[in-house]
């Protein structure tokens, strides 16, 4: 992949980057605040492109929310241009406002995660291809308190409390109770197997509630990462 790198922490910013070389990526320009951002962007998608940009949410020049208004201002440039946003704490109004148009080719991090090199490695597949990252803590917290339960088949990238908004509005209420039932138990990071256990009903009746969620709020075979997307409808975000 070609990446741009933006990351004001110089120590943080040239690890990342030998982690990134060592999957056998290119990075392509380090940067390490906002405008120099844009401009490493707009350079490379007039020559060979960029396949993903990385970015910090707080960086100069304001040491605010510089990183995540750029990430928003480059989506709007070049709509579906794979955004990895990197975050330091748990900050769900970010994360609302980075999903708000389109979570398609987007991720949001914090970055104690990047330590695990397989999950960061896998995230920026994921986004890539055009799927969606949550990290599972932010996910927490956009629910609510609890601890959450992180299924292996769910990628680690989605997780929720024990206790979940019975949310019925808008496109979710199109589904039906057990639909609804079913998708809260995929935003606690359940996989269909655990499903089909916890309800005590069969593998082919998993799989056709959750093909019934993903038509129903309009999530085509060909979406990327249906899963995560039904869980975002979920959340509201």
């Amino acid at each position: 992949m070609r990446i741009i790198l933006a990351e004001d922490s110089a120590l943080l910013r040239q690890g990342l980057a030998m982690v990134l070389g060592a999957m056998g990526h290119t990075v392509i320009a380090e940067v390490e605040d906002a405008p120099s951002l844009l401009a490493a962007v707009h350079a490379a998608q007039t020559g060979e492109g960029v396949d993903i940009v990385i970015t910090d949410v707080r960086m100069p020049p304001t040491h605010t929310s510089d990183g995540l208004k750029a990430a928003l201002e480059l989506r709007e440039a070049y709509p579906g241009l794979p955004i990895v946003v990197l975050s330091q704490y748990i900050t769900t109004a970010y994360a609302r406002e980075l999903f708000a148009r389109s979570a398609a080719g987007l991720g949001y991090v914090l970055k104690d995660r990047v330590g695990d090199i397989e999950e960061f490695a896998q995230t920026l597949t994921t986004v890539t291809n055009g799927g969606t990252v949550i990290d599972p803590d932010v996910v927490q917290h956009l629910l609510g308190a609890g601890t959450p339960p992180v299924s292996p088949e769910s990628g680690g990238v989605l997780a929720a409390s024990a206790s979940l908004p019975a949310r019925t509005d808008g496109k979710l209420a199109r589904l039906s109770p057990r639909e609804l039932e079913i998708l809260r138990l995929m935003a606690r990071g359940y996989s269909n197997a655990e499903i089909e256990q916890e309800l005590y009903i069969s593998a082919a009746t998993v799989a056709k509630h959750v093909g019934n969620i993903f038509d129903k709020l309009g999530l085509p075979a060909d979406t990327g990462n249906r899963r995560v997307r039904a869980v975002l409808a979920f959340l509201d975000i």
